[in-house]
């Protein structure tokens, strides 16, 4: 599988990663997913502190050991579990990022972090102090490289502004193309990349999308009405050009873009993993069908609560 470069880190990250959150809390179903992502070419694995209280970083951990030195780890921070356990706080503080960092070492068993994310943002947060903490961090030797998991375009351009960032996470698809307006243009200039969520877009981008057209519409694509998305997917679908498949369309939109570094895609099963990797393997898109694409599907703006 190809890799792409982080930032202007040195790191270098497959085209796919795998959003680790998917792979539960039973260990040996965990492990083999890993382990078949690895067999699939996938060097980049997404977590954070958050996602099952801790326990899949440990899950991942574990199982990345023997390969350390041949993966890339990315883990995030900001979000407090209450000590009830029922919600969580945000917190961005330059001495909470710090001692998250530490406890993410720790149940991931290794000695340093590749990427370090900010799991979230506003503008109310002390972003100097935050940047602070990461350079602190990466002067320590920690972590390599950090970023933000952030859709929000105000927040990220005060991070490119003010920081040495090297990566911005955030959810992008054929169907959810406002970072091309709003994000990707000031990432793209800077030498930030982009690890996009979401690619298929709540599984709207796949051959079994009439089974979740009703649901998706209500799950954030509200630029759209559920008939336009049906035309759009349809459109798509009847149009597939030869040799592609409607989810390689997807993938390869997204890596089309000049920013972009990887997409990161869940998997719950091994089919489901593998032909996520299958997808991705697929030829680049011609600037034609690039533009065919862009077509059909429409941009929007960012809701203002977001900015």
């Amino acid at each position: 599988m190809n890799k792409r470069e982080i930032g202007k880190s040195g790191i270098y990250a497959s085209e796919l990663g795998l959003g680790c959150m998917s792979i539960g809390t039973e260990e040996k179903q965990a492990e083999t997913l890993l382990k078949t992502a690895l067999d699939e070419g996938i060097t980049y694995f997404d977590t954070a502190d958050l996602y099952d209280f801790g326990v899949n970083e440990q899950l991942v951990g574990k199982t990345l050991h023997a390969v350390r030195d041949q993966v890339v780890i990315a883990t995030k921070a900001g979000n407090r579990w209450t000590e009830s356990k029922d919600s969580w706080t945000w917190d961005a503080s330059k001495a909470y990022i710090k001692e998250a960092a530490k406890q993410s070492l720790k149940r991931l068993s290794v000695d340093y972090i590749d990427l370090y994310q900010l799991h979230g943002g506003t503008l109310e947060d002390p972003i100097d102090e935050t940047i602070e903490a990461f350079e602190e961090l990466k002067a320590e030797g920690l972590i390599r490289a950090y970023g933000i998991s952030s859709i929000r375009p105000t927040v990220i351009n005060e991070y490119v502004k003010r920081s040495n960032l090297s990566n911005v996470m955030m959810q992008y698809s054929i169907l959810d193309r406002r970072p091309e307006v709003q994000a990707l243009p000031i990432l793209a200039e800077n030498g930030v990349t982009v690890a996009a969520r979401g690619p298929v877009a709540f599984g709207l981008l796949t051959s079994h999308w009439r089974d979740k057209l009703s649901k998706a519409a209500k799950k954030g694509l509200n630029w759209y009405s559920e008939p336009e998305l049906e035309s759009v997917l349809s459109t798509l679908e009847k149009n597939v050009p030869e040799g592609r498949t409607l989810n390689g369309l997807a993938f390869r939109y997204v890596l089309g873009h000049p920013a972009a570094a990887t997409v990161v895609a869940g998997a719950s099963s091994i089919e489901q993993l593998k032909e996520n990797a299958r997808a991705v393997r697929e030829a680049a898109l011609t600037e034609e069908e690039y533009k065919w694409i862009q077509d059909i599907s429409k941009t929007a703006d960012y809701d203002a609560h977001r900015l």
